[in-house]
């Protein structure tokens, strides 16, 4: 039988293991009584458990976050609240407008400075790339029978309407079409009722294009009859911004045969830029030589630009023009914020609200004046403008023409740029007001004056962008063998370098002087697929003399 069978053989049960020995408090094995061990108290248990997760160590990086915020706690119970500390919240970088700080800092050096000698040194390699000239040739074959007859209306101010008539040359010609001298709207901002005849030679102009496209004062009375001399029984194309001149060739000829008379409105950037040769060579004919200002705008004008060489004398008479955008219009547009105060924004409030209903106060909305102006989105003020101009090593002896409209608290802000350059002109100083009354409520006209001594100016400078100084680094350039002449200030820069007044005028004028040097190395340009032609004529109207370098490289951004 099997030795493990619970019962025996003779069914008496197996006696039971014998019990272990307990070990009891109090009493030792040999059976003597030892005294019991005292309790533990709390911080000894605290201790002990303590100790043992140390010893385990892995334990020690779980509960050390437990450890460190019981001591934080016994600290600050230790710490009296009767005091609150003191928050400095930090001013956002540009929120604060500190040129003034900076002017005054610099203007002890600047003036004791006489290393200035910048209207003889400002283009030190102008013409690296090769010289360029103009080379639109004009046809001298006749034109065949017309498409029809196509009506613009331009929009916007005198440079905006500038581009509306390149374009419609360019359309015309190409669809073999008849152009009407196209029609100024009047705009609420420029409020200028000037017809083309006002603002441009309009028998030169048509003269000019004879050859390449068809163009009429107005339309003939057989064709108004047809529309019961009301524009608006015309067909209206309405044409997205940038359009392909295939769009015109495929949706607006074949309306153009079947009425004989279209019209397009508005019209101002309603082409592309990307567009083949036949269309670049009118638009170069349209804006370089058919479009003259009219007799009594090129006189007066070509009057203000004498008087700016005689005025210059002492630099051989070499100027400097500015074309500064401080009007309250375009301060209150930017949002920026200067040194006016409450004034200020209360002025700013009322100009946004005036000319933008609601645009500036849609829920949601934020505006950020401290990134807008590191953005380089400020418009530079007549100091900033100053400054960066003797930093660049123009002295106080230099003669400035300044184009702009009316600048927003002149009689304030006018003040340290005179004092930089106290040879300053402007329309208003270099002609009486009789000479000017003709001109002076035609806001294009006065832009046109304006254009003029600009474009004839040794240095041209730009502030803000738009069209008016795009349209003349382009025709400087169409002038003056491709470069533009013209500096351009990197303004997120200059917002970091104005944003400094502790900044010494060594330190100054290198950055400044290292900003005229990259605006004389781009100078010359090559027109881009997109790019404006309004800006970079060459290569589509200019041709190169000197073919021994690669002008591209210089329009690498």
């Amino acid at each position: 039988m099997n030795a493990f069978n619970r019962v025996s053989s003779g069914g008496l049960a197996s006696p039971s293991p014998p019990r272990s020995p307990r070990f009891r408090p109090g009493r030792a094995r040999s059976g003597r009584l030892q005294p019991a061990p005292q309790p533990r108290t709390l911080a000894q248990r605290i201790t002990w458990a303590l100790l043992s997760v140390v010893l385990r160590r892995q334990g020690l990086f779980l509960f050390a976050p437990l450890i460190y915020i019981a001591g934080m706690l016994f600290y600050m119970g230790t710490v009296s609240f009767d005091i609150v500390p003191e928050v400095r919240s930090r001013l956002s970088p540009g929120s604060v407008y500190r040129s003034p700080e900076l002017y005054q800092n610099l203007r002890p050096y600047m003036d004791s400075d006489n290393s200035s000698d910048g209207l003889e040194t400002v283009w030190r390699h102008p013409y690296k790339g090769g010289e360029w000239r103009p080379c639109v040739n004009k046809s001298l074959q006749g034109l065949p029978d017309s498409n029809g007859y196509i009506y613009v209306e331009a929009n916007g101010g005198l440079n905006q309407q500038r581009t509306s008539i390149g374009n419609a040359v360019a359309v015309a010609g190409y669809l073999n079409a008849t152009l009407v001298i196209p029609n100024f709207h009047y705009h609420s901002i420029w409020r200028d009722p000037s017809k083309f005849k006002d603002i441009y030679d309009e028998d030169y102009f048509v003269n000019t294009l004879k050859n390449e496209v068809r163009v009429v004062s107005k339309l003939p009375q057989f064709m108004m009859e047809r529309f019961g001399h009301n524009m608006s029984n015309v067909f209206n194309f309405k044409i997205k911004a940038w359009s392909p001149i295939k769009y015109y060739k495929d949706m607006v000829l074949p309306k153009l045969q079947e009425d004989r008379l279209i019209r397009i409105s508005p019209f101002a950037n309603r082409l592309s830029f990307d567009a083949p040769p036949a269309v670049q060579h009118l638009r170069c004919l349209a804006n370089y030589e058919a479009l003259r200002f009219s007799e009594p705008i090129e006189t007066f004008a070509e009057t203000l630009v004498s008087r700016m060489k005689e005025h210059s004398v002492i630099n051989n008479g070499k100027y400097i023009a500015v074309h500064l955008r401080f009007e309250e219009d375009m301060v209150a547009f930017s949002c920026c914020i200067f040194d006016g105060g409450d004034e200020e924004k209360s002025d700013m409030d009322e100009a946004r609200e005036r000319g933008w209903r609601g645009k500036f106060t849609k829920p949601g909305r934020i505006i950020r004046p401290g990134a807008i102006r590191m953005n380089g989105k400020c418009p530079l003020t007549p100091l900033e403008v100053g400054l960066m101009l003797r930093g660049m090593g123009f002295g106080n002896n230099t003669s400035i023409y300044l184009a702009s409209g009316k600048i927003y608290k002149s009689e304030k802000n006018m003040v340290p740029l005179l004092e930089m350059f106290p040879l300053l002109q402007t329309k208003e100083t270099l002609a009486s007001a009789e000479e000017l009354a003709p001109f002076k409520n035609y806001s294009s006209r006065m832009a046109a004056i304006d254009y003029t001594v600009c474009l004839h100016s040794e240095v041209f400078v730009t502030t803000q962008g738009g069209n008016f100084p795009h349209f003349l680094m382009g025709h400087r350039r169409y002038l003056y063998g491709g470069h533009s002449k013209t500096i351009r200030p990197d303004k997120r820069k200059l917002a970091i370098l104005f944003g400094n007044p502790k900044m010494g005028w060594k330190t100054f004028k290198r950055h400044m002087l290292g900003m005229r040097s990259h605006s004389d190395a781009k100078g010359i340009e090559i027109k881009r697929p997109n790019d404006s032609i309004y800006m970079f004529p060459c290569p589509d109207c200019m041709c190169r003399l000197n073919k021994s370098e690669d002008v591209r490289s210089s329009s690498a951004p």
